[in-house]
């Protein structure tokens, strides 16, 4: 799929969040700047504003690592990996925990070792177009 415009990336982001439910896993791979960020941001305000809950700022969690937003159903965890080294940097992160609660959306899994099972894989990539975005899905979250 072609995204050819960030309208399109937020009715992306509408569409998958619609279908999540407490303890999915979401991979977001590809390079930096790609939209990966962008993508969770459009994700958690739509479900904040669904929840009639105030939107809020989604920054990038490149350098804390980690962002927690609540929801009645579930707590979504937003991690970015990219500055992680190192497996023994994971482990206090509580990527390994199966929370029922939580959702976890992940930016650069490649780095976990320990992959998830149940997960739904996002791949962006960059095409010829610089205002344009490849986006191809493996796995269905379950």
């Amino acid at each position: 799929m072609i995204i050819k415009s960030l309208d399109q990336l937020n009715s992306l982001s509408k569409k998958v969040a619609n279908h999540i439910e407490e303890s999915d896993c979401i991979y977001l791979i590809g390079e930096i700047g790609v939209g990966k960020t962008t993508f969770t941001r459009y994700l958690i305000n739509y479900l904040q504003e669904k929840e009639g809950l105030k939107m809020t700022e989604i920054p990038s969690p490149t350098f804390n690592l980690l962002y927690e937003y609540d929801f009645k159903k579930f707590k979504i965890m937003h991690y970015d990996l990219f500055r992680i080294k190192k497996k023994k940097e994971l482990q206090n992160l509580g990527l390994f925990f199966d929370e029922k609660k939580e959702v976890k959306i992940i930016e650069w899994p490649i780095l976990l070792k320990t992959p998830k099972l149940s997960k739904l894989e996002i791949y962006m990539n960059f095409t010829k177009n610089n205002d344009e975005r490849k986006i191809n899905f493996k796995g269905t979250g379950k």
